[in-house]
């Protein structure tokens, strides 16, 4: 009965537990239908969203640098678009090439129309390597490995970047849009130009001084990509288009440029000078036309951030063309006439202080346009006796020594003239031929070029105009000038020059069919570490033609193996000044009928 009793209690507890885990069961298999319902219902689009976000990507559309032309719109700089190609090393090594069947080209391997050999890093080489124009076995070294993103080469031009589409292996290989500066001229101009860095940003020349207007903006895009890596096709999207940069058109005229730098060179070569460096500016407009120096720069490589124009940079004593300001300011001032008599000896001692002309000769009757021919110290000396320092010093600062130019040129310096107080009294007489202040090339042809446009200076320029990325255009050229001198003294002035280039240095300084007013100069330069007058500048400006300027041409050369601007300089200046006339078609020069007197 015990047993009977036990057996009925054993059966009841194992069909409570039945119930009750059958309960559970249903329970959980409710809570799980529940969450499906919920999954399917309401977080189906959460979970699909995260799975698109995981399979978007961002890339970004690099904008192409703006471009720097010449004056008639020659390209001197600009960015071409080239495509770094990488690869993907953990998809290559398990790829298969697939075979041509006839109707699967899209998506086929083949090479010269049969099968490709081998698989993984060995097969996508066979492909890639003379496309890229690589060795094979270096580019299979290249292809191994774990990096998903390992470049293969860099600056590939659009046409090799076609060829690798074509060869259907975007699943492992991919191409990335970039750009690189491109300089069509080479070196021409390379020193104004001026580079910029991996960042294709200016760092130099042009290139730093306009950088924030040929810089563009990069824009974005997002695509969605396969399992293996490769693009769906149909995803892109422009998130932001890419704005390019805007254009920089020079005043500098390619053609010119090119001419002036091979004859500043081939006189560097005949004269075994250290440097020279060359400036042509338009008298009317202060357009600098040619802006030139024999160093050789090429933009595109990176070294040239250390390098800028020696026109812009370099400083120097003026020497014997600094005479002629000094005569501007005599005239203008009313402190001599330009037929005054002057008795000239070849040496004259003031305050203690001996001073002498650079060539040994007798006692001369002369005026102050006698004395600009001969370039005599003494001469400037004794014209000048009834001027101050402080008078000699205000008018080298109005005609624009010691200032900077204002074509913001990175680098550019402003020479150097110190205050009239700070003289002592040997420098207070050698300003007035040149020597005790240091100024630029720039500053020099623009004081003449002033002389030249009847005693009104123009803005110089550089840059002509600018073209913003939306299109708009602004001239940077100022039509008006300031006026400096008198029509008269600018007048007397290019006579007295004109009458040094019929004078001493005809033989070397001239032009077939068309007169010259100009003036040499040679100057001993002190060495920046010893301070020692070491160094000879020897330099000449010209103006031409003498009756109805154009142009304004300057030559300088450091340390050649003959101490004369003349001599030197002069012939080359020529040279470009013939290559001007004849390029303008400019007509000839009428003869010369008269001429303030040189002696008397």
């Amino acid at each position: 009965m015990r047993n009977a009793q036990n057996n009925n209690k054993q059966g009841y507890n194992f069909a409570r537990r039945v119930r009750w885990t059958a309960v559970i069961v249903a329970a959980v298999f409710g809570m799980c239908v529940a969450q499906l319902v919920n999954l399917q219902l309401f977080s189906n689009g959460g979970y699909a969203q995260a799975a698109t976000s995981q399979r978007t990507i961002s890339k970004v559309l690099p904008a192409q640098r703006g471009t720097i032309v010449d004056a008639n719109g020659k390209i001197l700089a600009q960015s071409v678009q080239r495509y770094t190609v990488f690869a993907d090393q953990v998809a290559i090594a398990s790829f298969k090439p697939v075979k041509c069947t006839g109707n699967n080209e899209g998506v086929c391997h083949q090479i010269n129309g049969k099968p490709v050999p081998g698989k993984g890093a060995q097969a996508v080489a066979k492909m890639l390597a003379p496309v890229l124009g690589m060795d094979e076995q270096s580019l299979e070294g290249e292809l191994k490995g774990t990096n998903r993103y390992q470049v293969l080469k860099k600056n590939v031009v659009p046409r090799i970047k076609r060829n690798i589409d074509n060869l259907n292996i975007s699943s492992v290989i991919g191409t990335e849009l970039t750009t690189t500066r491109s300089y069509p001229y080479g070196t021409l101009l390379g020193s104004v130009i001026g580079s910029v860095n991996d960042a294709d940003e200016g760092v130099s020349g042009v290139e730093s001084m306009e950088n924030s207007l040929l810089s563009g903006t990069n824009g974005a895009q997002t695509y969605q990509r396969g399992g293996s890596g490769e693009m769906i096709p149909g995803t892109q999207t422009v998130a932001r288009p890419a704005i390019n940069g805007g254009k920089v058109k020079l005043t500098i005229d390619a053609d010119t440029q090119w001419y002036v730098e091979k004859a500043l060179r081939d006189g560097q070569k005949q004269w075994n000078a250290k440097w020279g460096i060359a400036v042509v500016q338009e008298v009317k407009t202060g357009k600098l036309v040619a802006v030139a120096d024999t160093d050789v720069v090429d933009p595109s490589d990176h070294k040239a951030a250390l390098q800028t124009s020696r026109v812009m940079t370099s400083t120097f004593e003026p020497g014997s063309t600094g005479k002629v300001l000094t005569v501007a300011g005599l005239l203008e001032n009313n402190k001599i006439q330009p037929d005054q008599h002057f008795v000239v000896p070849n040496a004259i001692d003031i305050n203690g202080q001996q001073y002498h002309d650079a060539t040994q000769h007798s006692t001369r009757q002369l005026t102050i346009a006698g004395i600009l021919q001969i370039s005599s110290n003494v001469g400037t000396l004794e014209a000048s006796a009834n001027t101050s320092a402080q008078e000699r010093y205000e008018f080298l600062r109005k005609m624009g020594i010691g200032t900077y130019s204002g074509i913001g040129f990175p680098g550019e310096s402003s020479g150097l003239l110190s205050n009239w107080k700070q003289w002592d009294g040997r420098q207070e007489n050698t300003v007035v031929f040149g020597q005790g202040y240091a100024t630029t090339a720039l500053q020099m042809v623009n004081a003449y070029s002033t002389i030249a446009n009847g005693g009104v200076r123009m803005q110089q320029s550089l840059v002509e105009s600018s073209t913003s990325p939306q299109g708009t255009t602004v001239s940077n050229i100022r039509k008006n000038g300031t006026r400096v001198l008198s029509e008269k003294t600018s007048s007397q002035l290019m006579d007295m020059m004109e009458s040094v280039t019929d004078g001493l240095e005809a033989t070397k300084v001239k032009l077939a069919g068309y007169r010259i007013a100009g003036k040499s100069g040679t100057a001993e330069v002190a060495d920046p570490e010893t301070h020692r007058l070491s160094h000879i500048i020897a330099d000449w400006i010209g103006i031409i033609p003498a009756e109805k300027p154009q142009y304004t041409i300057m030559v300088i050369y450091m340390d050649p193996s003959f101490a004369s601007g003349g001599w030197v300089a002069g012939p080359v200046m020529s040279q470009i000044g013939q290559f001007l006339m004849q390029k303008n078609q400019t007509p000839n020069s009428p003869a010369r009928t008269s001429s303030i007197p040189t002696t008397w």
